[in-house]
């Protein structure tokens, strides 16, 4: 009997790469919110303690005279989620090289959605918290959890064209861009230019290895791992090496399809030459020319989009659990929850990630299309437009990820903006779904 993962059986006849990415979201989603939940209920109850003192356990890493010393918080912020930013690496790189990101014209709308999904967000936080002792935090609001929000779409079904999926697919594609050049950029505190410098050399020799045409995986991981290791000790954040290391990864077949065609053909024909023995067991040259179409099917692939596939059910079922059980936990005092929502800070999320976003995403996208600078995903209307900006409201694994980082000596502000980004994600997530489920009249065919 096959297993099925959530809602994959309803893309279990479909072969592309899109829906394969799509698939692997809602089962992103899915795990996601089952671990939030899982991590929620431990922090507010008797095991409460023993899972921060879990989380706080240090583990040490020795070879020779060299030691890397960190929490298994900090174990997974810092190494497990490089995994999770490669993923998001190869999912820019595949979007701008043949993806909704390879057509300008296309990709126009979803891009200057995600511009204004970004910088409207920041700027309400920053009008909140301007001159407060939570300013730095204003990245938090900025971005949206592809993973949420494209399950959210899913299962509302054939309510809503797969080009509003599209759309908001490459909007969360540019989102992701923007988030991680946030994080490179700004939430750098102090960076030692020795170990910077060999990250770059690093990432050069993995160049090297796509120009001489090696597409074997593991000498770009073996690289991968020493450039994430001195981005680590550069002080840019270490995470940021899966999104670099992503960019070398060969994205062309070693041989054009064309010619895989043409050799697949004369390789079954060869096999069917020879007979079928009467213990119907193969004939070794068979065999053999098994082998030859196994090897030819893996050059016609790319490494790239191999890593893509195989990469991301550990990602999902392994690296953002873990992150959502280890930084979705957070003790509610529901007496007080009040008075944490309106600080300046969770404010300045909630009010980033709800109004934010909307004006953001659907506000410039309204503005695009009247001044006939985008056009309107086919099938779709400006009513569905508007559900989907309060579906980029859904901040989630992104913006902890950012509030960790703003934040970092200052666990009470952490909390805060942990309190809004929760908040304000449950509120954009259920809205956006029952905006789209109920008030939208799909647009007609004709």
């Amino acid at each position: 009997m096959k297993f099925y993962a959530p809602w994959e059986k309803a893309f279990d006849k479909v072969a592309t790469p899109f829906e394969y990415f799509l698939r692997a979201q809602t089962t992103t989603g899915i795990v996601l919110m089952f671990m939030t939940i899982v991590a929620l209920v431990i922090a507010n109850s008797p095991l409460a303690e023993t899972y921060i003192h879990f989380f706080h356990t240090k583990i040490d890493l020795h070879i020779g005279s060299w030691k890397i010393s960190n929490t298994i918080h900090h174990w997974i912020n810092d190494g497990l989620m490089a995994f999770f930013f490669f993923i998001i690496g190869l999912e820019i790189k595949r979007e701008v090289l043949m993806g909704e990101l390879s057509n300008i014209k296309v990709a126009m709308l979803p891009i200057l959605s995600a511009i204004g999904g970004m910088a409207f967000p920041a700027l309400i936080y920053m009008s909140i918290n301007s001159g407060e002792i939570g300013a730095n935090g204003w990245g938090i609001p900025m971005a949206t959890d592809i993973a949420f929000a494209i399950s959210a779409l899913v299962l509302l079904g054939n309510r809503v064209p797969t080009t509003l999926v599209t759309f908001l697919v490459a909007l969360a594609i540019v989102d992701d861009l923007g988030a991680v050049l946030v994080i490179a950029i700004f939430y750098t505190d102090q960076i030692e230019t020795l170990p910077l410098l060999l990250a770059g050399v690093s990432f050069l020799v993995m160049l090297s290895f796509n120009r001489f045409g090696i597409h074997a995986t593991l000498p770009y991981f073996i690289v991968g791992v020493l450039m994430w290791f001195f981005m680590l000790e550069s002080g840019v954040h270490a995470t940021m090496a899966g999104v670099i290391a992503a960019m070398a990864i060969p994205s062309k077949p070693k041989r054009p399809p064309i010619e895989f065609t043409r050799d697949i053909r004369n390789r079954l024909d060869e096999y069917d030459n020879y007979p079928v023995a009467t213990d119907h067991t193969m004939h070794k040259r068979q065999k053999a020319i098994l082998v030859n179409i196994n090897e030819r099917i893996e050059a016609v692939g790319t490494p790239a989009a191999r890593l893509e596939h195989d990469l991301h059910l550990p990602v999902a079922l392994l690296v953002i659990p873990f992150f959502a059980l280890a930084n979705a936990g957070i003790s509610i005092d529901f007496n007080s929850i009040g008075s944490t929502i309106m600080t300046p800070v969770s404010l300045g999320v909630i009010a980033g990630l709800i109004l934010g976003k909307v004006l953001g995403i659907f506000g410039v996208a309204w503005l695009a299309i009247k001044l006939k600078i985008a056009t309107l995903p086919m099938g779709s209307n400006l009513s569905q437009i508007f559900g989907v900006a309060f579906l980029g409201g859904i901040g989630f694994t992104m913006s902890i990820f950012v509030a960790e980082l703003a934040f970092l000596e200052s666990p009470e502000l952490i909390f805060q903006a942990k309190v809004g980004i929760l908040s304000a994600s449950l509120f954009t997530g259920l809205f956006g779904y029952f905006w789209l489920r109920f008030m939208v009249k799909p647009k007609s065919s004709d």
